[in-house]
């Protein structure tokens, strides 16, 4: 009717909020479904389905195009499958217990020596360029502070000598050394080993790896390529070393 106002007795300012939280509950769901797509559906300790698997339902399928040609992955129902028969028992039957190795356990790689299956293909840069590669195929790199450990012996947490570093791994976009490269043989015939950088001290006359003593050192991971470390490659060379440092020492 001419001279009433149009919603004259409605609550503008009362519909404007109420269709904000339900504006903001529809974010929150889909924000939190769409984080469900990685590491899920939930399973429980043994394997099996989760049992408090949560309120949301798992999100469909979405697959994803990777770059540099690597292919696609579709999540949540295509990533890595867990490791399986792992040797390992649970101490306990209530949820939560932990689990102790029933095996050798740095060949297993359970407990600190655990690793995850990995995509095995180096990093590459943005540029579609390995990330890590050893020092000595570079021309543009070079140690411009602190000590070369390249040439001095590497000594194990036991105190016995293994070894000589003879090259650095480096992480050319970040321009860190990741790796040390020993050889573990002593006429140098190529008995070849990384180290991560993190696990070694190097020291005036020698570099030190707390971690690990003389009987684990030709146990260590090896790269199928001689200048490219994989995902996998590095996942499974660091936990070997975290590995040995609880278990190198038949003390502990």
């Amino acid at each position: 009717m001419v001279g009433e106002t149009f919603f004259g007795d409605f609550d503008l300012a009362s519909a404007a909020i109420w269709m904000f939280w339900i504006f903001f509950a529809g974010l929150i769901i889909y924000l939190q479904t769409e984080n469900m797509r990685e590491g899920y559906p939930l399973v429980d300790d043994d394997g099996s389905p989760s049992s408090g698997p949560g309120v949301l339902p798992t999100p469909k399928d979405k697959t994803f195009e990777l770059r540099d040609g690597r292919g696609s992955i579709t999540v949540p129902s295509g990533q890595n499958v867990d490791r399986q028969d792992l040797a390992m028992a649970q101490t306990s039957d209530s949820a939560g217990s932990p689990y102790v190795p029933t095996g050798d356990a740095m060949v297993d790689g359970v407990g600190p020596a655990s690793w995850a299956p990995r995509r095995d293909v180096p990093e590459l840069d943005a540029h579609g360029h390995v990330k890590i590669v050893p020092m000595a195929s570079r021309d543009d790199f070079n140690v411009s502070a602190g000590r070369d450990p390249r040439g001095l012996p590497v000594m194990g947490g036991d105190g016995e000598i293994i070894g000589r570093i003879n090259d650095m791994w480096v992480d050319v976009p970040e321009n860190m050394i990741r790796y040390l490269q020993v050889d573990l043989n002593p006429e140098g015939s190529g008995k070849i080993r990384l180290i991560p950088m993190n696990m070694a001290r190097i020291k005036a006359d020698h570099v030190y790896v707390k971690s690990l003593h003389a009987h684990l050192w030709e146990g260590i991971p090896q790269t199928k390529k001689p200048a490219e470390v994989t995902l996998l490659e590095e996942e499974k060379v660091m936990a070997w070393f975290g590995g040995g440092a609880m278990y190198a020492n038949p003390k502990h």
